[in-house]
């Protein structure tokens, strides 16, 4: 356990789907393309001291689809791309097991492993955080973590099913409408 520092909230963001735009086993930086307002929303963040974590599953290197040095060639240019917009991730913490990996893994979302491991190294209290992503999987550890969930649902995003969604889940349309959700709640804390 981290002594002596006060846990504070973060923002927890998956990647495919909700900062970037969803390209399906994405192995060229080529193919990089944030999402509309995802930039200025984590440059903001970033403003407020609010820690940014990004947690994804990235099941194509189990598969053998792409290596992990291309998933890092691709983290490398979504960091340029954060740069311009005057923003960056504070950690970026990665599945590369499929979903049928045996034994199971504990950092597939939506186990809470990835989400654990940031609390500890950045002094996080998860109760306090929020879970933003475009699937249900991307945000069900708020359920067992205690946080908040938001759904962003842009145009092109997959239908989720609204029973398979953590209680108390707020539904996004754009990255303005997560910003609101979010400094709403930490006006609130």
């Amino acid at each position: 356990m981290i002594a002596n520092r006060t846990r504070r909230p973060g923002v927890f963001l998956d990647r495919d789907g909700t900062v970037i735009h969803d390209r399906h086993y994405l192995a060229d930086p080529a193919g990089v393309e944030l999402l509309p307002g995802a930039g200025a929303a984590i440059a903001r963040l970033n403003d407020e001291g609010v820690p940014v974590i990004l947690v994804t599953n990235q099941s194509g290197i189990g598969r053998g689809y792409f290596s992990d040095a291309q998933f890092h060639a691709v983290q490398q240019r979504l960091k340029e791309l954060l740069r311009v917009s005057g923003a960056r991730l504070d950690a970026v913490y990665y599945c590369p097991h499929t979903p049928d990996a045996q034994p199971a893994c504990v950092c597939r979302k939506p186990a809470p492993g990835m989400f654990l491991r940031a609390a500890e190294e950045h002094a996080l209290d998860l109760s306090r955080c929020f879970y933003i992503g475009d699937r249900a999987r991307d945000i069900s550890a708020a359920d067992h973590l205690q946080g908040t969930p938001i759904l962003l649902q842009t145009r092109g995003s997959e239908t989720v099913d609204a029973a398979r969604l953590p209680s108390g889940t707020r539904v996004a349309h754009a990255w303005e409408d997560v910003m609101a959700l979010v400094l709403e709640r930490l006006g609130a804390d």
